[in-house]
């Protein structure tokens, strides 16, 4: 809701609705409440949020009430289940853990929550500017903790491979071309299969901190060509030469790069370790098939209001969401360090 462009009449229906919540009459301050909770509730249903960082890499499967995420290992690749090893955040604030259970995995699902409470004199007073912000704010508290919980599963299950690729050639920090043929090298040695094999394990996505990101505009003579280095010197962030490489899409992600939280995550929570002179630490994806990132949702977000919050001249709202994150298939991730 807080990234949609609104016409000024469907702003000042919205405007109104707060400060109707404001208002004496608590009949019609109850409807205007509602109606504002189904307005932010929708969009924060849908499957892609504002803001997600975990859109390109997750599938999201929502299951109906009691039904358990359940994937079967041996459809995955017969007669070699004990060859997969699948990462799963277990709870609310863990650390992601190995899990395999038979010839099923189940999937745990977690509750998190997210609130905002504002005065009611706040309210008497908005305009859609504020609003909007304070609809983002509450947004923002579901999207940063699935956003750190998908990203957290995908580190851990990198890390189990025991297999974080460098390019011993580059400058401590400096982000190459070279890395990338690196690491789709080793994604297709080390993901099973031969020659012949359909969906060959294939490096398709990477991820990097902005400053890695920025590299690519210093890329020299010999690193690539010419007529590359201008394309790249006078495109935007967005042009082809820059989220594109051999092939690969590349994607800055703010969370990375040197002391950033998934740098740290990486090497402080869960131990990891990079060549000597490298500082941070790059993800590398096979997305090819959807059959390994899986993101169930056991319980969609829902909001409600707080009635007793009007005794102490607020409006609150709070919600929830139950939901999991896991890799079935830690042969689908690659870490590398530069």
């Amino acid at each position: 809701m807080a990234k949609t462009k609104l016409d000024t009449q469907s702003q000042k229906v919205i405007v109104d609705a707060f400060r109707a919540i404001a208002g004496p009459d608590r009949a019609v301050a109850a409807k205007a409440s509602m109606d504002i909770i189904q307005a932010v509730q929708t969009p924060l249903r849908q499957a892609i949020l504002p803001g997600s960082t975990i859109a390109p890499i997750f599938s999201p499967e929502t299951y109906a009430p009691g039904e358990r995420p359940e994937y079967p290992i041996d459809f995955l690749t017969p007669g070699l289940e004990g060859e997969h090893y699948a990462y799963v955040t277990s709870n609310h604030g863990y650390v992601p853990m190995r899990r395999v259970e038979g010839d099923y995995l189940t999937i745990p699902t977690y509750k998190i929550q997210s609130s905002i409470d504002m005065t009611l004199r706040y309210l008497r007073n908005a305009n859609w500017n504020v609003v909007a912000r304070a609809m983002e704010v509450l947004e923002s508290g579901f999207v940063k903790k699935m956003n750190d919980d998908g990203w957290q599963t995908v580190l851990a299950a990198g890390l189990d491979r025991n297999l974080v690729i460098n390019d011993d050639d580059a400058a401590v920090g400096q982000f190459t071309p070279r890395l990338i043929t690196l690491l789709n090298i080793f994604m297709r040695r080390n993901g099973g299969g031969n020659s012949g094999s359909t969906g060959r394990s294939k490096l398709t996505d990477l991820f990097v901190s902005p400053e890695a990101h920025m590299d690519i505009r210093s890329w020299g003579l010999d690193l690539i060509p010419d007529a590359a280095r201008e394309r790249i010197y006078f495109g935007s962030e967005d042009s082809q030469d820059m989220i594109n490489i051999y092939g690969v899409n590349l994607h800055a992600l703010d969370e990375l790069g040197e002391d950033q939280d998934y740098q740290q995550y990486y090497a402080t929570t869960l131990g990891g370790a990079m060549a000597a002179t490298d500082v941070e630490v790059v993800i590398g994806i096979d997305r090819q098939r959807d059959d390994s990132f899986i993101h169930p949702i056991a319980e969609p977000v829902s909001l409600f209001e707080d009635p007793t919050a009007h005794r102490q001249g607020l409006w609150s709202t709070y919600g929830w969401s139950d939901i999991g994150f896991a890799v079935l298939d830690t042969r689908r991730v690659l870490l590398g360090s530069l």
